[in-house]
């Protein structure tokens, strides 16, 4: 009997957690949005594009991060897990991110292109196996 209150005390805790930090990233996808539109307005008045560009792009590809992430969020409150597909969705957004500022900016040496490409790699074998696993517990949930 105590130890479902503290479960249900527990839950509430993380439910309540996650909620702040779901409005803190909701928040910051919407100043991210405006300062884009901002910046893309700016972008009429430079004199020399390309090095403006990377800022541009740096920013678009981290309301994508953010989006990813607060998907998961989400989820969470649907199902009361956190789904792995989610996050290493947002990882996978966030190592291509750093790769493409990298190769945008000429800055990428080869071996930290080995390095992100085996990240992303293991990045892609571990989004695929946790795809199968939650089709595989959603067939043995339908099949009870």
């Amino acid at each position: 009997m105590k130890s479902d209150k503290i479960k249900k005390y527990f839950d509430g805790v993380v439910d309540f957690v996650f909620a702040v930090i779901l409005v803190f990233i909701i928040v910051g996808i919407a100043i991210g949005t405006v300062q884009l539109f901002i910046t893309t307005w700016k972008l009429l008045s430079f004199e020399g594009i390309t090095g403006h560009y990377i800022g541009i792009i740096t920013d678009v590809l981290t309301l994508y991060v953010l989006i990813e992430l607060s998907r998961s969020l989400v989820e969470y409150f649907n199902t009361h897990k956190l789904r792995l597909t989610f996050i290493v969705d947002a990882a996978i957004v966030f190592v291509l991110r750093e790769i493409l500022i990298s190769l945008f900016k000429h800055e990428v040496k080869a071996e930290m292109l080995y390095a992100f490409s085996a990240f992303i790699l293991v990045l892609g074998v571990l989004r695929i196996s946790s795809i199968l696993v939650y089709h595989r517990e959603k067939q043995m949930v339908d099949d009870h």
